[in-house]
């Protein structure tokens, strides 16, 4: 496996961590032009790294200063038995910063192929707890709600066309590598994503709950939700919550009781308590 030694911030063989934004790397292209080594993302930190292998993800290409690279040998070797090609690029602390751009960066960083889409249907097909992600746009939101999913037994995550990808760095290093471990995919069309979303869900056999406040809401711990076999449990985005479409289509409207005179929640910290609350039973 190739240890290289960058020596020029402008070196063109880490462009693909310094030069292009997450969306360009995802297209695989920008306005220079196409990207080296097509469609990829970028994983921050061991833990993000190590899981996006163990789910089949390849990387192609590392960087890290002499620093983490100590700390990281065992799992550069694991790198090397997936892809002997992938360069090792290797700077000092203060170039590392100067090409990432981060005063701080936790871990090494490695260029990785992005996985092929899940179909929705094969997530569906044997779930009892889903999770659907409304135009959450917050990367720090929608890796802690990967989190909580993958340590409370929900066994996909759905994103609407309008929410943030979970592979964007921040959301996968935020998720600590889980949304590698939770299946997820996107469900419904842009515009309006529960023309096409809803009946799927109800194809198969799943009733939703939107989280929201509402007056006719259930309390979360209601007895009707208990026994539910399959649930999806839809989450809207940062502030303005779930469209009000989006509510008046699902079965229930669901809120989490408020003490102190506190509305609601962050919508990560909802997710957690929803997750809890609703988890399968059977």
């Amino acid at each position: 496996m190739p240890v290289i030694r960058i020596e020029d911030a402008n070196d063109p063989r880490v462009d693909i961590f310094s030069r292009f934004s997450d969306a360009e790397l995802k297209r695989g292209w920008s306005s220079k032009g196409p990207i080296a080594q097509g469609s990829l993302f970028i994983a921050e930190s061991q833990n993000v790294i190590e899981r996006a292998m163990a789910s089949g993800v390849e990387p192609v290409a590392v960087f890290t200063d002499e620093k983490w690279l100590e700390r990281a040998r065992d799992m550069v070797r694991a790198i090397e038995r997936v892809n002997p090609e992938a360069p090792v690029y290797l700077a000092n602390a203060q170039l590392f910063r100067q090409v990432t751009g981060y005063a701080q960066v936790r871990g090494i960083l490695a260029a990785m192929r992005r996985p092929r889409p899940a179909c929705v249907e094969d997530l569906l097909a044997g779930a009892h707890r889903v999770a659907v992600l409304e135009n959450v746009g917050n990367y720090t939101n929608i890796g802690a709600i990967f989190r909580s999913a993958a340590a409370l037994g929900v066994d996909a995550v759905l994103v609407t066309p309008s929410c943030h990808d979970p592979l964007y760095r921040r959301a996968a290093r935020v998720s600590m590598g889980t949304v590698f471990q939770v299946p997820w995919g996107s469900i419904g069309s842009a515009g309006d994503w529960t023309e096409d979303g809803l009946p799927l869900l109800e194809r198969f056999g799943f009733r939703t709950a939107a989280l929201a406040l509402s007056d006719d809401s259930v309390s979360i711990d209601d007895p009707c939700l208990a026994g539910v076999e399959r649930l999806a449990m839809v989450l809207g985005t940062e502030g303005d919550g779930l469209a009000p479409s989006t509510i008046a289509r699902c079965d229930w409207t669901v809120r989490i009781p408020m003490a102190h005179g506190v509305d609601s929640l962050n919508v990560a910290a909802a997710s957690a308590v929803a997750f809890w609350e609703l988890r399968y039973r059977g």
